[in-house]
């Protein structure tokens, strides 16, 4: 297992009546000048590319979430290279083409029916594994990725289908790799045979085999193809043979400084596993300041968990409770975010969990306590808006956390709300994953048309790693702040 690839961001919301995102730097400028004189003719590609991205992500934006097509996720059952599927680039040169391998069934739909049997809701293989349901997990951007680009009208999408692996700029590779790992129940049902039906294991094996002999995956080592593996724990074992790809991931938690990187790898959000709160913005029925339900006791980085219980479980109008995930306790923590001012979101085993899209939902306002997190669709959303960021030194120091909050007005929590209920839209659970869709590929195509010597990669993403890494100097309470320090942290690639 790779160690913790600890990228220290941390984080303190700018002023709340600021409506300006970052802060340029001259130093940063400096910096992409010189890059930019290394590069030579190449340098005219980046910037060009960047835009064609830009639009892009925009495009999508509008048409995913402010005038969403309720059809786009209807269940398939096309074959994977169904010409029906397939969309012309008409003349669209912005679009990004991309070419989906057609991969052995037990690569996608055989994970789902592997599940269903493990778990007891098969007993043998069905003929048709179309008509499967995905089961519902925090962890679902591989089944929305897959449905986006195997659906049959392709009217409006930002990303073309292409059959023809000559004419792609990214070709994306559909393995279930977190529904694979959690296939086997921690505890065996009763099945034919004296072990485990299903071997997460022998699945990467099987997937990285299969990989390594396509003669487009040879061409540049992975590196033009997208993968993703957004639980923390998928493709364990795999992952060192397919990190030169564009990674989709919750986070770097459990990621190599060799492995991932934020220049060429995407943050995608996680499923919201509680209610959504349909209620007003307001206060009034909000008695609670601060909520949390989840276990106190994790490793590495979610040791934290532990210091803030012993500070806080003792505070008054704090409700902060251990708990394993159960249905019952999704019912008590949604009852608990939706009555509470403030949402605590600590570092688990890794930087992220889906808490905090828990907490956006409820219109909860997050109160981030990891300094190591990357959060998604940081070109799109500004987090400083819909979210307080507290360094976990200060964080666990007796006292600290609730007079903080205590000092927020009711003007400025009414303010969050406010973002909060704009903001949410992008990670409803019917439509969560699609702007990842158009980010995710336009974001690798920059990457991979650049096809840059590793050298001049290396800077790069440093580059990016300079205009990423920022403090936010701002206490909730006052003005002022938002100067952008630059942090540097190398990246080997």
């Amino acid at each position: 297992m790779s160690i913790m690839n600890q990228r220290p961001k941390t984080r303190t919301p700018n002023s709340p009546h600021s409506s300006s995102s970052f802060s340029s730097s001259p130093s940063s400028n400096i910096k992409t000048l010189t890059l930019a004189s290394k590069m030579g003719q190449k340098s005219i590609v980046k910037p060009t590319l960047a835009t064609v991205f830009v639009l892009l992500a925009c495009y999508a934006f509008f048409n995913t979430f402010i005038y969403p097509n309720p059809s786009k996720f209807d269940e398939p059952s096309l074959r994977f290279d169904s010409e029906e599927n397939v969309l012309k680039s008409s003349g669209n040169s912005a679009s990004v083409k991309v070419y989906m391998y057609d991969l052995p069934r037990k690569f996608t739909y055989g994970v789902i029916e592997s599940y269903a049997m493990a778990r007891g809701g098969l007993k043998a293989p069905v003929e048709d594994v179309t008509k499967l349901t995905y089961p519902g997990n925090q962890h679902p951007a591989e089944w929305y990725l897959f449905l986006d680009m195997i659906r049959a009208n392709r009217d409006g999408s930002p990303v073309i289908r292409v059959l023809d692996p000559e004419e792609a700029d990214l070709f994306y590779v559909p393995f279930f790799s977190s529904l694979s790992l959690v296939v086997n129940p921690i505890r065996q049902a009763s099945v034919i045979g004296d072990g485990p039906i299903y071997s997460d294991e022998e699945m990467q094996d099987g997937l990285i085999e299969w990989l390594e002999e396509q003669v487009y995956w040879k061409r540049n080592n992975g590196r033009d193809h997208v993968i993703i593996c957004q639980d923390p724990n998928a493709l364990y074992k795999a992952v060192d043979r397919v990190k030169n790809g564009v990674l989709l991931v919750s986070d770097f938690g459990r990621l190599g400084r060799d492995q991932a990187s934020l220049v060429k790898d995407v943050i995608l959000p996680y499923s919201h596993r509680i209610s959504t709160f349909n209620g007003d913005i307001g206060i009034e029925n909000r008695k609670s300041l601060l909520f949390f339900m989840g276990n106190r006791y994790r490793k590495e980085g979610g040791k934290i968990r532990d210091l803030l219980f012993q500070v806080l479980e003792n505070e008054e109008d704090v409700i902060i409770k251990h708990g394993a995930q159960s249905r019952e306790s999704r019912r008590m923590a949604s009852q608990g975010m939706h009555s509470s001012k403030f949402c605590l979101h600590p570092a688990g085993d890794t930087p992220s969990a889906c808490r905090l899209f828990d907490a956006i939902v409820s219109l909860c306002v997050p109160v981030i306590v990891s300094d190591y997190i990357e959060l998604p669709f940081e070109n799109v959303i500004d987090y400083k808006k819909i979210a307080v960021f507290v360094d976990t030194n200060s964080a666990v120091k007796q006292g600290y956390l609730v007079k903080l909050l205590r000092k927020v007005s009711k003007e400025r929590i009414l303010e969050f709300q406010q973002e909060l209920k704009k903001g949410r839209a992008l990670i409803r659970k019917d439509w969560e994953e699609a702007l990842s869709i158009c980010s995710v590929l336009g974001h690798g195509l920059i990457h991979m048309k650049l096809k840059f010597p590793d050298h001049l990669r290396v800077a790069i993403d440093k580059e990016a790693l300079i205009s990423r890494l920022y403090m936010r100097n701002w206490d909730p309470t006052k003005g002022g702040g938002g100067m952008r320090f630059l942090l540097w942290q190398g990246i080997v690639r």
